[in-house]
């Protein structure tokens, strides 16, 4: 199981710099909560449920020095934290949400001497790593039972190991499903601009010797249509109180498409992804990233000099064109709204 960002013994951030894949397999250290915070923002780690661990780690080493401190210097540390990691990137809430849970360590207890309450953060982001890990392993036997025998699945971006503190969301489904003999084939959408299916989806599934193939994003309704596609398989970076997804940009033409075809849309993503307060996908911030990313390929220059590029990170599918959503407290079907409220409910 490739951890993609974990703590030392020694307070040491360890991440793999998602950049370099696949050409490169590099780990970097990391001591510094501002460094963490330009790991997030760059991509070198990303994925929602990754991006909340590293934030966490990223918030415990950013307090772990000030055992000698007063409580409100920690709390001023503690805001500052919250700031600088929670600028980073605006659309996956599991971000904010870890950062919710560190702040709420130093506001429940008003009692423990500083040292403690640092020793209680670091072990709340160790914890925040490893009920990630559990989800992504209960998402994907929830998940598997969904997917028949001799299947032919299709995803999108990257929802795999390295978005995840490990498994995967989406990829984790489709690891369990493998495991169990079903997958004949998995096309990876290449996911431009920055191909994270083409460079991280396709380096796991090789690593875990899985059947696919990577395709261009333009091709998934040529194999719908052809009948070579029967399930559709996402991650999700934020999910509404109706069901609302935002996802990696294309998801919403993919969602489109499987509609058309009556091709089913599993959405995976762990409870942490859940923003119950908003209702609609249109009150969802969509982060819009550097034009360079469509102007360049590979580091070169595709388009004219005067060229410029529009580029949202993310887009949002409405509920309605959503089978099912896969979480660790089990499966959500249709009507949407009803049942996030009632699985929510119910796990609390």
């Amino acid at each position: 199981m490739i951890k993609p960002v974990y703590l030392t013994e020694d307070d040491t951030i360890v991440m793999l710099d998602q950049r370099k894949l696949p050409l490169e397999e590099v780990w970097l250290k990391i001591n510094t909560p501002e460094k963490v915070a330009e790991a997030i923002k760059t991509l070198t780690v990303r994925g929602a449920p990754a991006i909340g661990i590293a934030a966490a780690y990223g918030f415990y080493i950013g307090v772990k020095n000030l055992t000698d401190a007063s409580r409100r210097k920690l709390e001023d540390r503690c805001r500052y934290l919250t700031n600088l990691l929670g600028s980073t990137r605006p659309t996956a809430v599991n971000l904010f949400w870890a950062l919710k849970r560190m702040n709420r360590i130093v506001e429940e207890d008003t009692v423990s001497p500083v040292i403690k309450l640092i020793k209680k953060l670091r072990a709340e982001a160790l914890r925040i790593h490893e009920e990630d890990i559990e989800a992504c392993l209960s998402m994907a036997s929830f998940g598997s039972r969904l997917i028949p025998k001799g299947v032919k699945i299709l995803t999108h971006c990257n929802a795999g190991a390295i978005a995840t503190g490990g498994y995967g969301t989406a990829l984790g489904i489709v690891r369990k499903v493998h495991e169990e003999g079903k997958v004949e084939m998995v096309w990876v959408d290449e996911t431009r601009p920055l191909l994270q299916g083409a460079r991280l989806t396709a380096w796991e599934l090789e690593k875990e010797g899985i059947p696919y193939k990577v395709i261009c994003d333009n091709m998934a309704g040529y194999l719908m249509a052809k009948g070579m596609v029967d399930v559709v398989v996402v991650g999700a970076d934020r999910i509404t109180s109706r069901g609302d997804v935002a996802n990696k940009i294309g998801t919403y033409t993919l969602a489109v498409l499987a509609k058309h075809h009556n091709i089913p849309l599993i959405v995976a993503a762990p409870t942490s992804t859940f923003d119950l307060s908003l209702e609609s996908g249109d009150s969802i911030p969509i982060e819009e990233r550097k034009e360079e990313e469509v102007l360049n390929f590979a580091g070169m220059r595709t388009t004219p000099p005067k060229a410029h590029a529009f580029n949202p990170a993310f887009d949002v599918t409405p509920a309605e064109l959503i089978d099912y959503i896969v979480t660790e407290k089990g499966v959500i079907e249709r009507p949407l709204c009803q049942n996030i409220n009632k699985l929510l409910k119910d796990a609390d």
